[in-house]
């Protein structure tokens, strides 16, 4: 699965529990500080990806963390990765899916699987929430 997950919340946890579900392993894919700017928009993320596949990482339902940048670059590891399943979140539903799994030479033989948002969490969400409480 490839995603943000900028300041976590219980829709991050509960996805990637999900996630883990679908397979032996889960590998995350953090989108690069350029890539989550360039589909979040100005002052995102607020955590660098560094340490956002930090964070990630140390969560027992996640086997590994990896950066990934550019769309051509994350293709690339997918394909040599070549995972049995890829775990699409609310991100990827909504057209935003760092990687078209459609593209991949190994699409043929992946499984997608299409996890809704969890409703009432998101990152930007929580940002507003932190914003009024500074008013």
């Amino acid at each position: 699965m490839v995603g943000v997950f900028d300041l976590l919340h219980p829709g991050h946890i509960r996805l990637l529990e999900q996630a883990r579900a679908q397979g032996d392993i889960l590998v995350v894919a953090i989108q690069s500080d350029a890539r989550a700017r360039e589909k979040k928009g100005a002052g995102r993320p607020i955590m660098p990806a560094a340490e956002r596949a930090e964070i990630v990482a140390a969560f027992e339902a996640v086997d590994a963390a990896v950066e990934l940048g550019e769309e051509a670059l994350a293709a690339k590891f997918m394909d040599e990765f070549a995972p049995d399943i890829f775990v699409e979140g609310s991100s990827a539903s909504a057209g935003r899916s760092a990687v078209k799994v459609s593209n991949l030479a190994s699409a043929s033989r992946v499984a997608v699987v299409h996890i809704p948002p969890e409703p009432g969490h998101s990152t930007s969400r929580l940002i507003e929430r932190i914003k009024q409480l500074r008013a």
